[in-house]
């Protein structure tokens, strides 16, 4: 089964709090053949915001795995209530799966890193008809006055392929 781009994209970024100071976009390093996207700031959003996707297509230019970073500033003396927002991101996920007829359960919300930074991560696996077709992970951490997601979604067989790649991502980011 192929699933479409519309569904691996459904890596909403969040925008947590208005923005007051600028700052230094990430750096990131996306494993060799991917296709990456500079995604636009919504001009409706008043917050400094930087996205950028990478896919990885099959050789028919087939979406088989999506990854997105998103880094939002956050108001200066903000806190940022991770759990929650993680918590919001994991829900969201799951109703839009639901939406589109597929059944999802997600891990626990736990912690990791992502990069230097201390994390909270949850995974959902999503099935059909009990046959599991996609795996999506949702990877929240603050530093100072500014939030990051990375969410990373594929279908089951090329993500689990696609763990050491994740991993270089992950380790490589320059926040």
């Amino acid at each position: 089964m192929r699933l479409s781009f519309k569904t691996l994209c459904l890596l909403a970024p969040w925008l947590l709090v208005p923005a007051l100071a600028e700052a230094a976009d990430p750096v990131i390093t996306w494993p060799s053949g991917w296709q990456i996207e500079e995604l636009p700031q919504a001009q409706e959003q008043p917050a400094k915001v930087f996205r950028q996707r990478a896919v990885k297509n099959d050789a028919g230019g087939t979406p088989l795995m999506v990854m997105e970073l998103t880094m939002t500033q956050v108001e200066s003396g903000h806190q940022v209530n991770l759990q929650a927002v993680l918590l919001e991101m994991r829900k969201s996920v799951q109703k839009d799966f639901g939406r589109g007829g597929y059944q999802s359960v997600c891990t626990r919300i736990h912690d990791t890193t992502l990069s230097r930074l201390a994390a909270l991560e949850t995974t959902c696996t999503i099935t059909e008809n009990g046959r599991h077709v996609l795996s999506q992970t949702l990877v929240a951490a603050v530093d100072g006055d500014k939030a990051y997601v990375l969410s990373y979604a594929g279908q089951a067989a090329v993500y689990a392929e696609s763990q050491e790649e994740i991993r270089g991502v992950r380790s490589s980011l320059k926040l």
